[in-house]
């Protein structure tokens, strides 16, 4: 357990639900490993309170970084001084750190973590049919991260026809003819890989987010829901002799990331950042 001291530096995870997330269970171990006075705590925080949070945690001066899940990966953007590339192309983001002139930057890992756990496991995302549901925060940096990968095609679908305009429209600038959108149902009868990247799956009630009897034989399903580890989805998929791929290697191969991120290995940075905040 970490002890908590009037030097301690704060990081926070916002989310709306919370009680999902895994990161404290991470990196306050790695906290501890580093011999870093550091904590990461979970808050809860609805859609409407977002920008009022972001902003009181930012004036908060021993407070050195956010990590953002479900809903707020896009919205939170507005909140950051700079943006990295891989942002600009998901228009999400996950991590946000002070820098030293108390400015704030952000940086998004889900489409690394996701693709690295893929490779992990065996699985070559290169050349790959995937058909991805969800174009949410995570799911756009998924989707972003396995165009640069080579696969062959991402269809990415969504119920909502703005959000997933936007996002195809995004990356077929950079990615031209390799990827399409739809509101319908997703056409999974030639998916390689079909990935859930919508929270359905969090609650034992929710529904299957596509029908995995529409799969053909060989076809890998992914879901990026970390807690349950097996998800209704991956379940059924199973069953039906589908390989599948769990959620929580995405966040497990971006732990490394966000030590580099956060510059927690510098000793000078974790200790010295008293400035005032941005």
């Amino acid at each position: 357990m970490p002890v908590i001291g009037g030097s301690t530096r704060l990081y926070a995870v916002l989310g709306h639900p919370v009680s999902q997330v895994q990161a404290p269970g991470m990196l306050n171990p790695l906290f501890a490993e580093l011999g870093s006075d550091a904590v990461l705590f979970p808050v809860l925080v609805p859609p409407r309170d977002l920008g009022d949070v972001v902003r009181g945690l930012q004036r908060i001066g021993n407070l050195d970084g956010l990590l953002v899940t479900i809903p707020h990966k896009v919205d939170v953007c507005r909140y950051a001084d700079a943006v990295s590339e891989a942002v600009t192309l998901a228009g999400s983001a996950n991590a946000l750190r002070r820098e030293p002139d108390g400015s704030w930057f952000a940086e998004n890992f889900d489409g690394t973590g996701f693709v690295q756990g893929l490779r992990a496991a065996g699985i070559d995302p290169a050349g790959r049919r995937v058909v991805l549901v969800g174009a949410g925060g995570a799911g756009s940096a998924v989707a972003a991260a396995l165009l640069t990968e080579d696969i062959a095609h991402l269809e990415l679908c969504d119920r909502d026809e703005g959000r997933v305009a936007a996002v195809v429209d995004r990356l077929a600038r950079r990615f031209p003819g390799r990827v399409s959108g739809s509101t319908a149902a997703p056409r999974l009868e030639a998916a390689d890989l079909a990935v859930n990247a919508t929270p359905l799956g969090l609650s034992p009630a929710d529904p299957l987010p596509f029908d995995v009897t529409r799969l053909p034989p060989g076809a890998v399903v992914a879901d990026i829901i970390m807690r349950p580890k097996e998800t209704a989805l991956l379940r059924v998929a199973a069953e039906r002799g589908h390989r599948v791929h769990p959620g929580s290697p995405m966040l497990t191969h971006q732990l490394g990331l966000y030590r580099t991120f956060f510059r927690l290995d510098d000793a000078r940075c974790r200790g010295a950042q008293d400035h005032p905040s941005h």
